[in-house]
C-alpha cells in the first residue's frame, strides 16, 4: 500500500524517485480503505531532509499510512522557508484535539542545555503528556528519546568528552521481541550526539526496559508500557549521506569534529560511506508500524486510552 502525504510536499518527488509508491491526499481520498493516522514531530532544523528520511523508511510496508506533520506553537524553525512550514504542518494547539495511531518525535539541536532551558520545553512536556492518551504507539528519537525519558522517568542526561559520532555495532538485550523480528544478532546504527543516558538509569526505573546497546555508544532502545513508548538514542532514519555532511559542515566552521567511526570506506572521506544499518532501519520501523501500532490501535481511533 502507498504513503498518503499532504498534497505537493516536496518528499514526494524525491521519493518517486526512488521508486517508492506515494500519493497525494486527493488520490487517497478517493479509495475506501481507513490508513493509520501517524502524526511526526519534526524539531530538526532542515525539515524536509528530515520528513524525506522518515517518510522512506515508513513506506516500506503493505499498510496505507495518512501522515500530518505537527509544528510547536513556541518554537519558530529558522532553517526551513515559512512557506514550507505554513503548507504543511499544524500547529499542536489544532491536532491535540486529534487522536492517531502512531507517533514520531524527532532530535533536536538543543542537547546541550538543560531541559527546562529550551524554550519549547513546556509545551512538549504537554506533547509528550498528550501522547499517552491520544496515540497507541510513540517513537521517540535521539534528543526526544533522551527528553522523554527525563520527563517521565526521571532518567538524566551526562555530556560526553567528545561528540559520539560514526556507525556503532549493537546487540539485542531482549530476545523475542516483535520489534526485532529479522534482526541478525548485531545491526549498526548512526549516532550523532552530544550527550547520552546511561544503562544504570535505566536498570533502576522497574517500569523501562533497556532492549539493546552498544559496547561503542551506549544505550540504543528502552521500551516502557509494553510498547507504547520506544525511547532510541540512535539516527536509524539517515540517509547514506548525513554524516558526511554533518563532518563537511562542523570541518568548514573550524569546530573540532573526529571523522565519523566506521563509516567512510578505508576510512577515507574521498571514497564516501559504505552503508551498513539500512536493512535493520528498514525492519525496525516496519515491525513498530506493523506491530506495535497497527495490531494494537483500535479500528475507531477515538477508542484509544
Amino acid at each position: 500500500m502507498p504513503l498518503n502525504l499532504p498534497d505537493k510536499l516536496p518528499a514526494i518527488e524525491l521519493l518517486k524517485e526512488e521508486n517508492i509508491f506515494v500519493i497525494d491526499n486527493s488520490r487517497a481520498s478517493s479509495q475506501d480503505i481507513r490508513p493509520l493516522k501517524i502524526v511526526i514531530l519534526n524539531l530538526m532544523p532542515i525539515k524536509i531532509t528530515t520528513e524525506t528520511d522518515l517518510v522512506r523508511l515508513l513506506s516500506n510496508t503493505p499498510l496505507q499510512l495518512e501522515i500530518t506533520f505537527m509544528k510547536l506553537k513556541s518554537h519558530t524553525s529558522k532553517n526551513t522557508p515559512i512557506e514550507h512550514m505554513q503548507a504543511f504542518y499544524h500547529d499542536f494547539e489544532i491536532l491535540k484535539e486529534h487522536k492517531f495511531d502512531g507517533m514520531i518525535i524527532t532530535g533536536a539541536p538543543v542537547e546541550q542545555m538543560p531541559y527546562e532551558e529550551v524554550t519549547y520545553w513546556e509545551e512538549i512536556s504537554e506533547v509528550f503528556n498528550w501522547a499517552r492518551t491520544h496515540v497507541t504507539s510513540t517513537l521517540y528519537i535521539c534528543w526526544a528519546a533522551q527528553a522523554g525519558l527525563y520527563h517521565f522517568y526521571g532518567v538524566p542526561k551526562y555530556p560526553l568528552e567528545k561528540k559520539m559520532f560514526g556507525i556503532f555495532k549493537h546487540c539485542i538485550n531482549v530476545q523475542g521481541l516483535p520489534i526485532f523480528r529479522g534482526f541478525d544478532d548485531e545491526f549498526f546504527v548512526p549516532h550523532s550526539r552530544h550527550t547520552e543516558i546511561r544503562r544504570e538509569d535505566i536498570l533502576k526505573v522497574k517500569d523501562l526496559t533497556l532492549l539493546a546497546e552498544s559496547e561503542d555508544s551506549g544505550v540504543y532502545m528502552v521500551m516502557a508500557r509494553n510498547g507504547r513508548e520506544f525511547f532510541i538514542t540512535g539516527h536509524s532514519e539517515y540517509a547514506p549521506n548525513t554524516l558526511d555532511g554533518e563532518y563537511k559542515r562542523d570541518l568548514g566552521k573550524g569546530l573540532p569534529i573526529d571523522m565519523p567511526k566506521n563509516y567512510y570506506k578505508e576510512d577515507n572521506p574521498e571514497l564516501g560511506p559504505v552503508v551498513r544499518w539500512r536493512g535493520h532501519a528498514n525492519l525496525m520501523f516496519s515491525n513498530w508500524l506493523n506491530y506495535y501500532v497497527y495490531q494494537e490501535t483500535p479500528f475507531d481511533i477515538n477508542q484509544i486510552q
